[in-house]
């Protein structure tokens, strides 16, 4: 009754305003444009614009895909440990689902990149219309939603295979029933798209916004994954799926499509306008990890392609959350999730090129000890040197060394590292691997209460010449492809590879896992190669014993292996299965195989 008393004495206190403004219920929102004033407006058709960026993924929802292969462990599961079993279905999709996931894996979602395409669509039908005083000014938007539609759709065919391919924004009352298309055309429309944006963007400029580069460097991405064996396998692992057009291309010449993405990644190398960042030949292993380390720490440099800032726009942080609040140690009053697991550590080779192996006497005494220069920028690790503790902690650690073992101490007691999840400091967030993340974190501020500012590479040049190097042994050319291949080694201060044929093959897949480590490949290498039965084995850690002095100086420190989570493969998971709900609601789309 109250609210009802209050509601009627709002419409006697506003009713002189009723009565005698006749327009009233045609006042214009303040809170938002008419369709209208928005195609009428070139700076609003460029908010428009600003908002499809939003919708491409943030770094933390790339980061969390490393959780979903043999990157990462999330501490706190939120589905993950689900995923890596292969128990997805049609009517729960677990952390690619918007609900399950709290929306931090939106764009994984159907619906979502969906959301994303239809603006893009609106704006393409639209922009036609709308005045600019600057015709170039024009073309360089359309550019820019020409690679975000190719961009969209391309997240939708790797994880779904071929999809409907809509070109057209849909009104109210439309029939949207609508079959899929086949992956062969997928592949052709989007590559298409980038061409056509390539030819309206400039080579340089704000490297937040697509360039002829970036549309450039996802249809090399795209290309590659096209040419990629499981795209090229008729879907033989699929048994006896009727439509496995929906899933790989079932004619043409795999060699060909290999030549096609030789040839894609190229045109990037050819614009002359990238290169890799920092020293080409480091004199020294610690000068090549500060290479590394340094090429995410920084607003801008040669190497970039496509940069990410939180809503690409250069006006809020990338991290949501932030990332060292995120992933660092919890003894630094850090989260510590997605923490890297041993398959990933272990893939950084010795600082000869020689194969890290636990087996070894030598390397399992000091695990750590001469490995590639890139570990270092890529892992905290027992016994890494970090930043200084928060002030609180200080006086357990002055010297902000990570702690993640089990320690005696003189009086026969163990006690628990700073870092470990029985920690004296938190314990409730800690790794469950014995490793936390490194690499894109800023060690100079406080991430407790600071976040970092800088962007997150969705392109750069590295990605372009391992991309080159693997079309180039595809083509049988291994030759110019060690050459690319040493070009990003050098970079890291590694030796050269030097095999041929599988071992050659195997090199290259290895160092592809180093160098782009949870930059969103490796969820989706493991696929297109057809290794994910050799990914999804059971996740590992490292358990680390050792002695305390009283002084708190750690020795004797001894290694071993240990399983943190157990994991398992099923062919279907090649693909992520159309949620039922859509299927329900269009019944002219085919299931993916094997659900």
């Amino acid at each position: 009754m109250k609210i009802r008393h209050k509601l009627l004495l709002a419409i006697a206190l506003t009713g002189t305003t009723f009565s005698c403004d006749k327009d009233f219920l045609d006042q214009a929102p303040v809170d938002k444009f008419s369709e209208t004033a928005v195609w009428n407006d070139a700076a609003l058709v460029q908010t428009f614009v600003n908002n499809i960026y939003v919708g491409i993924p943030t770094a933390f929802q790339t980061i969390m895909l490393s959780n979903l292969v043999d990157e990462a462990q999330f501490n706190a599961n939120w589905d993950t440990e689900n995923v890596t079993k292969s128990l997805i279905t049609p009517s729960n999709l677990l952390l690619f689902d918007n609900a399950a996931s709290n929306g931090h894996e939106r764009y994984m979602s159907w619906d979502y990149s969906y959301k994303n395409i239809r603006a893009c669509n609106v704006y393409l039908e639209k922009i036609d219309a709308v005045p600019f005083d600057d015709p170039a000014a024009k073309d360089k938007l359309t550019g820019e939603v020409l690679f975000l539609r190719a961009y969209f759709y391309h997240q939708l065919l790797s994880l779904y295979g071929g999809v409907p391919l809509i070109t057209k924004a849909y009104g109210l009352n439309e029939d949207y029933t609508i079959t899929r298309d086949s992956y062969e055309n997928c592949i052709k429309f989007i590559t298409e798209e980038c061409d056509k944006a390539a030819a309206l963007l400039p080579a340089t400029g704000d490297k937040a916004r697509a360039t002829k580069g970036a549309a450039l460097a996802l249809k090399s991405r795209v290309l590659l994954y096209a040419a990629s064996d499981l795209y090229n396998s008729n879907a033989d692992w699929a048994g006896g799926y009727g439509n496995k057009e929906l899933v790989s291309f079932v004619g043409g010449d795999q060699q060909a499509r290999w030549q096609a993405a030789k040839d894609a990644a190229k045109a990037v190398m050819d614009l002359n306008v990238y290169n890799l960042f920092g020293s080409e030949n480091p004199a020294t292993a610690e000068e090549a990890t500060t290479n590394y380390s340094n090429i995410f720490l920084n607003n801008g440099n040669a190497e970039d392609i496509f940069m990410q800032f939180n809503d690409n726009l250069r006006n809020a942080n990338w991290d949501a959350p932030n990332p060292g609040l995120f992933t660092g140690p919890n003894g630094w009053h850090t989260w510590g999730e997605s923490s890297p697991i041993g398959q990933f550590v272990d893939r950084f080779e010795m600082k000869d090129g020689s194969k890290f192996d636990w087996n070894n006497p030598a390397h399992k005494v000091n695990p750590y000890q001469n490995r590639d220069p890139r570990l270092y920028a890529s892992v905290l690790f027992e016994g890494a040197q970090w930043r200084p503790r928060p002030a609180d902690v200080r006086a357990a650690d002055p010297l902000g060394i990570v702690q993640v073992g089990n320690y005696k101490k003189p009086d026969g007691s163990v006690v628990p590292g700073l870092d470990t999840r029985k920690g004296p400091i938190e314990d409730w967030n800690g790794s469950y691997t014995g490793y936390y993340l490194r690499k894109f974190i800023d060690p100079t501020i406080d991430h407790q209460y600071v976040k970092q500012t800088y962007p997150f590479r969705r392109f750069r040049y590295a990605e372009i010449l391992l991309n080159y190097a693997e079309a180039c042994i595809e083509l049988g050319q291994e030759e110019e492809a060690k050459t690319y291949i040493n070009k990003v080694r050098a970079r890291a201060g590694m030796p050269p590879v030097t095999e041929t044929g599988q071992a050659l093959v195997d090199r290259y897949r290895n160092e592809r896992s180093v160098e782009l480590g949870y930059e969103e490949h490796r969820y989706f290498d493991v696929r297109r190669w057809m290794i994910a039965d050799q990914a999804y084995v059971n996740a590992e850690g490292v358990s680390v014993t050792g002695n305390m002095a009283a002084d708190g100086t750690i020795s004797n420190r001894a290694f071993s292996v240990v399983k943190i989570q157990d994991r398992a493969w099923n062919p279907r998971f090649y693909f992520l299965p159309i949620k039922l709900d859509e299927i329900n609601r269009n019944n002219k789309l085919i299931q993916n195989p094997l659900y």
